[in-house]
């Protein structure tokens, strides 16, 4: 068990660490630029990819993105509970409680621990909270409803055409698969050494703030994967990649949602940075929990 629990845990630091060391000795790195790059090109084809070559059934696929939606629903009404009688803005602090980084950090874990089929099933939890990110995430911060943030979104896109080619049996030109999967290829080294630039660039502020936010946003994800994997009978794999998901740290696109609209940014900024770290120690054990 050790000796998988390293396999999986230590190449998602190692990249992360790479990143990491790469910003704080100053070498260049165009984190916007790249951030298109991987969102635009990299995940589409990561989700598509991924989607018409494995061996899973759509019902599968459906079932897990209802308990995300389950999941993602259950953390939002808890979260303002919590947010309401700590006197805390939900406009600032509810996305960051809500929205785990479950591109950067989840879809790798879930393909190193599970699999081709684990990553699948983390592929439509994360499009579930792309969808949900993208509307409701931006409503939040912006304090208005933006459903064409959502239609701008290619990996919406990548989705649909993928579970189109599965439901119809149809197969995939070969110049187009290959192609698609050399370009799925540099999405989650890229992702990881993004996360690891991110987290040395963004400071922590608001300390106290920022580590109950990230302390809500690990344990309410944990506890709520629980409590909706018992109400779908999950087990196994479905079950450890819903937990894995759901537990996963402030997804980074709340920083960059907080601060364009500038609600509490520093704060958010910080949430993002703790929660990281603690999930990168705490990781051996979470993974041990899934596996």
């Amino acid at each position: 068990m050790f000796e998988q629990l390293v396999s999986i845990i230590a190449p998602v630091l190692i990249c992360a660490v790479i990143g990491y060391v790469w910003a704080l000795r100053g070498r260049p790195f165009n984190t916007e630029m790249v951030t298109h790059l991987v969102t635009a090109v990299g995940v589409p084809c990561l989700v598509f990819t991924t989607l018409v070559n494995v061996d899973i059934d759509l019902d599968t696929l459906g079932l897990m993105a209802g308990a995300s939606v389950g999941a993602v629903g259950a953390m939002a009404l808890v979260g303002v509970v919590v947010l309401k009688l700590w006197g805390k803005s939900i406009q600032a602090f509810l996305p960051s409680v809500v929205f785990p980084n479950t591109g950067n950090m989840g879809l790798p874990l879930a393909l190193l621990a599970f699999g081709d089929e684990g990553m699948a099933l983390a592929v439509a939890f994360f499009t579930v909270c792309i969808i949900f990110q993208f509307t409701l995430g931006v409503a939040l911060s912006a304090g208005v409803m933006s459903v064409q943030a959502l239609l701008r979104v290619p990996t919406i896109y990548a989705m649909a055409f993928a579970l189109i080619f599965k439901a119809t049996g149809t197969a995939v030109p070969a110049w187009a698969g290959n192609t698609i999967q050399i370009l799925s290829g540099f999405t989650i080294p890229l992702m990881l050494i993004t996360l690891g630039i991110s987290l040395q660039q963004l400071k922590v502020g608001q300390f106290f703030t920022s580590g109950v936010v990230a302390a809500l946003r690990l344990c309410l994800g944990f506890a709520v994967a629980l409590g909706v994997g018992w109400i779908f009978d999950f087990e196994g794999t479905m079950l450890g990649v819903l937990v894995l998901q759901s537990t996963m740290p402030v997804a980074v696109f709340n920083y960059l949602f907080a601060q364009r609209y500038n609600t509490e940014p520093e704060a958010v900024a910080g949430a993002v940075v703790l929660s990281t770290v603690i999930s990168f120690a705490t990781l051996p054990m979470l993974m041990w929990f899934v596996l």
